[in-house]
């Protein structure tokens, strides 16, 4: 992909069906029931009329995309595990033998898992290659990639979108598979986001306070080793990315370009969707949070996009894990839409609600 194709294809995405999106609210105010009920199951069924350009919009068909790459950044011992395990893993998933790909098993979720940089010889079966190199340069002394390799790297996320659309795919979730990613990931946000290091860096998969000191330096090093262009994401993945995060950001676009909701997963995933937003605003509209992850940095991420997500489950697993979870929860939101009684139909009348209507009558303050 060339940098007028990306010009292009990003001038090609335009924000949700306002239109629907207002019709979808009359409809919430018809249903038989108290006046925002369902909380925040509300708010998705009217983002998703947006996003679908449907009143009652269905999930009909799931998929998570993951994304896996080696990170080089991993030699400078910012991670517990091995690089080896990327491509481990990626195996597994394929297997349906990962956390991820086990919860999608269960619910009859698709998987689709596509290599753009691991460290490693043939692709194994299964997975689909994609691969830009073999993992991206140290951060701590050289740039992540080229930029020819990110816009690569983005190419094969947007593909991946385009074949969900062709696919029949109603929601596609967005998740990753590369050791070390959680600090690149960190530097990323920092970036974007002008936060301090400490402000944005966990310690993934679980480090010593040593190993997280190191991390923290490693990375300050890096964010610190050239101008980095905070006003283009391409520039920042180039700087101190990952081949995954890359690929994500290009899936984010590609749903919006594809208008499929995009079910964002943990804190790489989070990371990956700032990108996108920073390329182009109108992705935000497509965004739908899973869980609340427990990476120190996602909360930052979660507040600049203005999303909230829908799950507490103290989960730091990554892979995509929260993008099953949260297709169930999309489910509940189109069923009741679909599903559920209006007033009129359920031969009830409504004028009892209309004082109750005009002010926030549900609201108790807490001493």
């Amino acid at each position: 992909m060339t940098e007028t194709e990306l010009k292009n294809y990003i001038a090609a995405i335009r924000p949700a069906d306002r239109d629907a999106m207002a019709a979808a609210r009359q409809r919430q105010a018809q249903l038989a029931k108290p006046p925002g009920s369902l909380g925040a199951l509300e708010d998705m069924s009217v983002r998703l009329a947006g996003v679908t350009g449907r009143v009652c919009p269905r999930m009909d068909k799931c998929r998570v995309a993951v994304f896996a790459a080696d990170n080089g950044v991993v030699d400078e011992g910012v991670s517990c595990a091995p690089r080896s395990v990327t491509v481990q893993q990626a195996v597994n998933m394929t297997r349906r033998k990962t956390g991820m790909s086990a919860m999608a098993a269960a619910f009859g979720d698709d998987v689709a898992v596509v290599d753009v940089g691991m460290d490693c010889g043939t692709t194994p079966a299964g997975i689909l290659n994609r691969r830009v190199r073999r993992s991206t340069g140290d951060i701590a002394i050289e740039d992540a990639m080229t930029r020819p390799q990110a816009l690569a790297a983005m190419a094969a996320g947007m593909e991946q979108a385009a074949i969900a659309r062709a696919d029949g795919v109603t929601a596609l979730g967005i998740g990753e598979m590369g050791i070390g990613n959680t600090s690149t990931s960190a530097a990323v946000l920092a970036v974007l986001t002008g936060a301090e290091i400490e402000t944005v860096t966990g310690r993934g998969g679980g480090l010593t306070d040593r190993a997280f000191a190191r991390k923290k330096d490693v990375l300050r090093t890096s964010v610190g080793r050239r101008p980095i262009r905070r006003d283009d994401a391409v520039d920042v993945l180039c700087a101190v990315g990952g081949l995954d995060i890359a690929a994500m950001t290009g899936a984010f676009l590609g749903c919006a370009h594809e208008g499929i909701p995009a079910a964002v997963d943990g804190f790489i995933s989070v990371t990956a969707a700032l990108c996108a937003v920073t390329l182009c605003p109108a992705v935000r509209d497509y965004l739908f949070l899973s869980h609340d992850s427990y990476e120190v940095g996602y909360r930052l991420a979660a507040e600049r996009l203005g999303l909230e997500p829908c799950l507490h489950l103290g989960m730091r697993l990554g892979e995509g894990s929260g993008c099953p979870l949260l297709f169930r929860v999309m489910e509940g939101a189109c069923g009741v839409m679909s599903g559920m009684a209006t007033f009129a139909e359920a031969a009830i009348q409504d004028g009892y609600l209309d004082e109750i209507r005009a002010q926030d009558s549900f609201t108790v303050d807490r001493p």
